[in-house]
């Protein structure tokens, strides 16, 4: 059974590497948007924000598509069983610069049990904790 579930898990990972591949080399270079060989850096005071992206999951795979300030399309993949998160990078262009990289890749179980790391927070969480008991004791919380 376990063997069985990793291979739904690759099965899918497959799939929708495939399909950022597919994205990524589909889409045209800065350079040929320009109509130039050379790519030019964009104005950061007057230069679109790119937002294309999307998100899909089937209750075991979170797959979250984007793309990153240098233009390449970005993967993340969320496996919600085995806790694992995958980032791929997939670059489109001319036939020698394409291809698909995994950026990082990490179990994040115990991220997940973290309370607060580089949290900027108003109320750190052991605050707002002590808050929250004090209203279910039926104490009224200060401000």
């Amino acid at each position: 059974m376990r063997r069985h579930a990793f291979l739904d898990g690759q099965a899918a990972l497959l799939l929708v590497g495939s399909a950022l591949l597919a994205v990524g080399l589909a889409l045209p270079t800065r350079a040929a948007l320009q109509g130039s060989g050379t790519p030019q850096q964009p104005d950061p005071r007057t230069a679109p924000f790119a937002a294309l992206g999307n998100a899909d999951s089937n209750g075991h795979m979170i797959a979250v598509t984007g793309i990153d300030l240098t233009g390449s399309s970005i993967l993340y993949l969320v496996d919600t069983r085995e806790k694992q998160l995958a980032i791929y990078q997939a670059t489109g262009g001319t036939e020698s610069m394409q291809g698909v990289k995994l950026v990082g890749a990490r179990r994040i179980d115990l991220d997940l049990q973290l309370e607060g790391f580089n949290d900027r927070s108003q109320y750190p969480y052991e605050e707002l904790e002590a808050r929250f008991a004090k209203i279910r004791a039926g104490q009224p919380a200060k401000k």
